[in-house]
C-alpha cells in the first residue's frame, strides 16, 4: 500500500478522519479525491489528495458528481414551494397542462420527486444541443416529454423506479414553468444559491468552466472483478470482495432481465459510455439529476446549510415551513432494492427493518442522514440531527459498488466523531 500525499486539514476532534482518509485513499484504486465536513456550521475536514500526482487538481477543482445532483433539483422544488407556487400533493399538470397527455394527467409532484412517475427510462434519445438552458426555455426538451407515455415495470409490486436521468430532465420543465422569473434549474442554482453561499456548484458549463474540470475516470468493469477476488489483508483496493458484489448486484441483475426486453436507447444521442459525461457538450447542458460540477467543499457547505434548516451564516435560503415540506411525507418502496424517499426527493437513511446486503449497504453506517449519491462514488448527504454536511467527491468510479460504501467509510468515522464530541 504505497503512502499518497495527503492535502489539507481537520477540525479538533476529527484527526481520525484524516488517518481514516490516508488509508482508504492509498489502499483504494483512486485517481483525485476530495472530502469536505462541516459540523453545526464549521468546516472541519478539508482533504483532498491526487494519486497520479495530477498538480492542475486541488480542493477548488470542479467534478461531475452524477446522482448527487439529484439533491440540487429538490433543493430548487422547496424553494418553490417555500414562495408558495407549489404543492407537492398536486398534480405536475397543474403547472404544465401540456404534461397531461397519453396518461399522465394524474401524476403528482410527489410522484416525481419519489421516483414514482413511470418514465424512468425514455424511448427516445434526447440531442446533447437541446440540453443547453437556451433550449431548454425554447421547450426542445418539453415538447418531446410531454408527448411520451408512461410505463411501469412491474406496477403491482412497486411504481418506484430509479429515474436515474430522466427526474431531472422533468423537474427542470416543471420548474422553469413555476419559477417567477422563468429561469432553469442551472440558472437558479447560480442566482439564489452558489452566489450567495460563495460555493462552486454548478449545473451546465460554460466555456471557462470546462478548464477547471477533473474528469471522471471509470474502473472497468473487468478490472473491478479481478481486484474483488483479493482478500482484503492481500491489498484489495475496491471495497467488496467477490462474492459480496455478486450477492449485492443479484437483485439488480434480475430486475434488468425482467425489463430487457423494451430495447431502449441511449438517454442522450452520441452516449457510448459513462465517460461520455466528460464530453464538452453534455457538460455545457442542464441534465439535472446526473449533472452537476463541482467541489467537495462547495457541496459540504450546501449540506450543512441544510443540515441547519435550510439557514447559512445568517441567510435562509428555505424557510423552515419549506425545509420540513421537503423532508417530509416519507415513503419506503422497492426498486430493486427498498429505499425511503421524501415528497421533496430526499432520501433518509437508517429507518429500515429486515434489510438484506444492499439495504445495510445503503443505511448501515450513514444513519440520520438525508441525500442522496452519485454513481461511481459521489456522496453529499446531511445530518439535521447532528449538523453535519458532507460531501465526498471522487473522480475514480466505482460503479459496482452500488450503494457508495467506499465513501460511507468516511461517513461513519464523522458519525462516531461527533458522537464523542457530543458525549464530552
Amino acid at each position: 500500500m504505497a503512502k499518497v500525499m495527503i492535502n489539507g486539514q481537520v477540525g479538533s476532534g476529527f484527526e481520525s478522519v484524516k488517518r481514516c482518509f490516508e488509508q482508504e485513499v492509498s489502499r483504494s484504486a483512486e485517481t483525485n479525491v476530495q472530502l469536505c465536513v462541516y459540523h453545526r456550521g464549521e468546516k472541519v475536514v478539508d482533504l483532498w489528495a491526487s494519486k497520479t500526482a495530477d498538480a492542475a487538481f486541488d480542493a477548488d477543482s470542479i467534478v461531475n458528481v452524477f446522482s448527487s445532483s439529484k439533491n440540487l433539483e429538490a433543493l430548487a422544488m422547496a424553494s418553490l414551494v417555500d414562495q408558495g407556487l407549489l404543492d407537492y400533493g398536486q398534480p405536475i399538470a397543474t403547472y404544465w397542462p401540456e404534461f397531461s397527455a397519453n396518461g399522465k394527467a394524474e401524476l403528482t409532484v410527489a410522484d416525481l420527486m419519489r421516483h414514482e412517475a413511470g418514465m424512468a427510462a425514455l424511448e427516445i434519445s434526447l440531442d446533447p444541443s437541446d440540453l443547453r438552458t437556451d433550449r431548454i426555455k425554447a421547450n426542445a426538451i418539453g415538447r418531446q416529454l410531454e408527448a411520451h407515455a408512461l410505463h411501469y415495470e412491474n406496477p403491482e409490486r412497486s411504481k418506484r423506479e430509479y429515474h436515474a436521468i430522466t427526474r431531472g430532465w422533468i423537474v427542470n420543465e416543471v420548474f422553469r414553468r413555476v419559477d417567477a422569473k422563468g429561469r432553469t434549474i442551472g440558472e437558479f442554482l447560480r442566482e439564489d444559491i452558489a452566489g450567495p453561499l460563495g460555493i462552486d456548484v454548478v449545473l451546465g458549463l460554460t466555456d471557462a468552466e470546462l478548464n477547471r474540470r477533473s474528469p471522471l475516470k471509470p474502473l472497468s468493469l473487468t478490472k473491478h472483478l479481478l481486484k474483488s477476488c483479493l482478500p482484503a489483508w492481500m491489498g484489495r483496493s475496491v471495497t467488496h470482495h467477490l462474492f459480496d458484489l455478486v450477492r449485492n448486484l443479484a437483485p439488480m441483475v434480475r430486475r434488468m432481465r425482467a425489463g430487457a426486453d423494451r430495447k431502449l436507447p441511449v438517454p442522450i444521442l452520441g452516449m457510448t459510455g459513462i465517460e461520455s459525461f466528460n464530453d464538452d457538450a453534455i457538460a455545457q447542458g442542464e441534465t439535472c439529476s446526473a449533472n452537476s460540477h463541482g467541489s467537495a467543499r462547495g457541496y459540504a457547505k450546501l449540506a450543512a446549510m441544510l443540515a441547519a434548516g435550510g439557514s447559512f451564516e445568517g441567510r435562509a435560503y428555505l424557510s423552515s415551513d419549506a425545509w420540513q415540506a421537503l423532508h417530509a411525507e416519507l415513503k419506503t418502496e422497492d426498486m430493486g432494492m427498498r429505499t425511503t424517499f421524501s415528497q421533496g426527493g430526499v432520501a433518509r437513511f437508517g429507518h429500515l427493518s429486515d434489510m438484506g446486503s444492499v439495504e445495510k449497504g445503503l443505511n448501515v453506517g450513514r444513519e440520520g442522514f438525508y441525500g442522496w449519491m452519485g454513481l461511481g462514488g459521489s456522496i453529499f448527504q446531511w445530518h439535521p440531527e447532528h449538523q453535519i454536511g458532507f460531501a465526498f467527491v471522487p473522480t475514480s468510479l466505482h460503479v459496482l459498488d452500488i450503494v457508495n460504501e467506499r465513501g460511507k467509510v468516511f461517513q461513519t468515522e464523522v458519525l462516531r466523531c461527533v458522537n464523542e464530541i457530543t458525549a464530552a
